[in-house]
């Protein structure tokens, strides 16, 4: 079952795409804007996450931290952010945990493939309470964006 709003949000740590380890409690004193998505370079995905870069501007003076989370490898996703000029982090959940920990996992996905991120948002506060809380059946549905910029302002 997915996180709901006023829950504590699970920390966790997982590698970037700079190989480099995240956890959620760095992000501590601020709203976090967390982006589950399926599959790097596919259409849904990229648009999901490029719709975050196109708007970052809106996030810099709220004193708020956009992460993306796939189960994609790191080095895939330095590729993924490379190409598309993504201004925040790219997380790897290789292991699945985390999507598992959020409610926004697939055990089985497009093509038999197992165990993918559901496309999901979620917004976390300034205490890591979950604020905002979206997690998609259908990974060719898009977020809520005017929701979470005005859970966030």
């Amino acid at each position: 079952m997915a996180l709901q709003v006023g829950e504590q949000a699970p920390d966790f740590t997982l590698f970037n795409s700079e190989l480099k380890e995240v956890s959620l409690k760095d992000f501590a004193g601020k709203k976090v804007i967390i982006h589950f998505f399926p599959m790097a370079f596919t259409g849904v995905c990229t648009t999901q996450l490029c719709t975050m870069r196109d708007n970052f501007g809106f996030y810099e003076g709220l004193n708020a931290q956009v992460l993306g989370i796939s189960v994609d490898s790191p080095f895939t996703l330095a590729k993924f952010k490379e190409d598309n000029n993504y201004q925040f982090p790219l997380l790897s959940d290789f292991n699945k945990e985390v999507s598992k920990a959020f409610g926004a996992y697939y055990d089985e996905f497009v093509f038999n493939l197992k165990g993918v991120s559901k496309r999901a948002a979620f917004v976390i506060d300034e205490n890591q309470k979950v604020i905002y809380a979206e997690v998609l059946e259908s990974a060719g549905d898009l977020p809520n964006f005017k929701a979470i910029d005005d859970i966030v302002k």
